[in-house]
């Protein structure tokens, strides 16, 4: 029996890709380092410690990772302070998932930024649990942050429905034994193994409701 429903946050809830990675490429732009074909896509679903190292280590910028960390988290919540990108349906479909069960986030931004975001939208009214992947071992797509939780909304993680856009995000919530909806980042589209790896695939957030989520516990 499904137990609980536990989100992502970007790219599903928040049009906010653009925002991380803008903040990173300035930085790393002016702090002379080189910025790689493949670092947008390497660091989706990296924990802030994860993604500052990448930064510091394998994008040359001459920053300690903490630092790295605190100056990219500050020019994201200055663009969330000044327009807040929610994707359209967000709130709508947390709704009408509260109704029936109770919710968790699951993401790799930074706790700074997941309580200005429930904050600023009044999802902090729905979701029971919030867990940020810089406070687990390992970011996705580990299940770390998926089971954590799962964890605190003291159910198990097999009786658990995960919404994810990413193929790491995706990866993760299977790892941690949930079954995934998929709502695909087409921006970022998630390998066809990840795709196939998920229960269901949705073309947009307008889809997701309960007799959809009660379908898979059938």
């Amino acid at each position: 029996m499904i137990a609980g429903v536990i989100f992502d946050l970007d790219g599903v809830l928040l049009d906010s890709e653009g925002a991380w990675d803008t903040a990173r490429r300035e930085l790393v732009a002016e702090r002379g380092g080189t910025w790689s074909e493949s670092a947008t896509r390497d660091m989706l679903g990296m924990s802030s410690p994860e993604w500052s190292r990448y930064l510091a280590e394998e994008l040359g910028v001459g920053m300690a990772p903490e630092a790295i960390s605190e100056r990219v988290l500050g020019r994201v919540l200055a663009m969330y302070e000044d327009r807040l990108p929610l994707l359209p349906g967000a709130i709508e479909a947390v709704e009408r998932v509260a109704g029936r069960w109770p919710l968790g986030l699951a993401t790799s931004s930074n706790r700074e930024a997941i309580d200005l975001v429930l904050e600023r939208s009044g999802l902090d009214r729905l979701f029971e649990v919030s867990v940020s992947s810089e406070e687990v071992a390992r970011g996705k797509p580990a299940p770390d942050v998926y089971s954590e939780a799962a964890r605190r909304l003291r159910v198990t993680a097999t009786d658990c429905v995960a919404v994810e856009d990413s193929e790491n995000g995706i990866r993760s919530a299977v790892a941690a034994g949930m079954r995934v909806v998929a709502v695909p980042n087409p921006e970022f589209s998630p390998a066809r193994d990840a795709i196939a790896a998920a229960d269901r695939v949705l073309g947009s957030l307008a889809e997701l409701g309960p007799d959809l989520i009660d379908q898979l516990d059938r």
